[in-house]
């Protein structure tokens, strides 16, 4: 065998799992204070949890590399995970450990970019697919360009987003690693092939969805544009905010649902 990028790694037995590091820190008394939630909604805008909390209340339930808050007023508790920076790699990390605890839900709601000039800021975008141009995924499953997101979670987000009145639509969205190395030939290609949006972490997300056997979506709420083909960034942040809040909202619904 040659490492790295060895084809077949995803088929080998890993040392160390996500079982092992719940148990240790059950073991150690360090575990969060949840009832048993379901859904799970990883928030890269970091201040909604505490900012909604007068719509939406939630409680300060512990950390495990990310805060975790859940909310206390929903149909069924759905745990919110902020302030655990950004990228596939400790999403699928996170992701793989509230697998373990029980949760078969789970959506991300983050920013990006705009590929398309018809996408304004502000805008949103559901992710039914996502490129695989990131590292964590490629150590899952065997190379190939998408990845999907879960159809029947993906479906019910448009529903939840469409019914409080956020101008939305569903689409592919370019997952990479290096927001520093997105090229105008990476841009170009992708543009002409319809992908909507570029983030960091939506293809690692879905790959766990995939591997594990659970629902995984995620929403990009517009906040910048390469779609002119230089970056672009709007004067105010006021529609970015409103949109984020009312994802926000939509995705807790669909998640605390039954």
């Amino acid at each position: 065998m040659s490492f790295p990028n060895q084809p077949n790694k995803h088929h080998a037995e890993s040392l160390l799992t996500a079982q092992d590091i719940v148990a240790y820190r059950a073991r150690l008394g360090r575990m969060p204070d949840l009832h048993s939630p379901r859904g799970a909604l990883f928030c890269l805008e970091r201040g909604l949890p505490h900012r909604l909390r007068w719509r939406i209340a939630v409680r300060k339930a512990g950390s495990m590399n990310a805060d975790l808050h859940e909310t206390t007023r929903t149909k069924n508790p759905v745990v919110v995970l902020t302030n655990f920076g950004g990228g596939s790699p400790m999403v699928v990390e996170l992701a793989e450990e509230l697998i373990v605890m029980g949760v078969r839900k789970m959506i991300l709601l983050t920013w990006g970019g705009s590929l398309q000039p018809d996408l304004k800021h502000g805008d949103a975008v559901i992710c039914s697919r996502a490129i695989r141009d990131e590292g964590t995924s490629h150590h899952y499953l065997p190379p190939e360009k998408y990845i999907d997101a879960d159809s029947d979670l993906v479906g019910r987000l448009a529903s939840s987003l469409q019914a409080r009145g956020v101008s939305c639509s569903i689409g592919t969205t370019w997952t990479t690693d290096a927001p520093y190395r997105e090229t105008l030939a990476e841009v170009k290609q992708y543009q002409s092939e319809g992908v909507k949006t570029v983030e960091m972490e939506s293809a690692g997300l879905f790959t766990v969805g995939r591997v594990r056997g659970i629902q995984t979506a995620s929403v990009v709420v517009v906040m910048d544009s390469l779609a002119s083909y230089q970056w672009q960034v709007p004067q105010r942040l006021d529609s970015i905010q409103r949109s984020l809040e009312l994802a926000y909202a939509a995705a807790i619904d669909v998640l605390s649902e039954p």
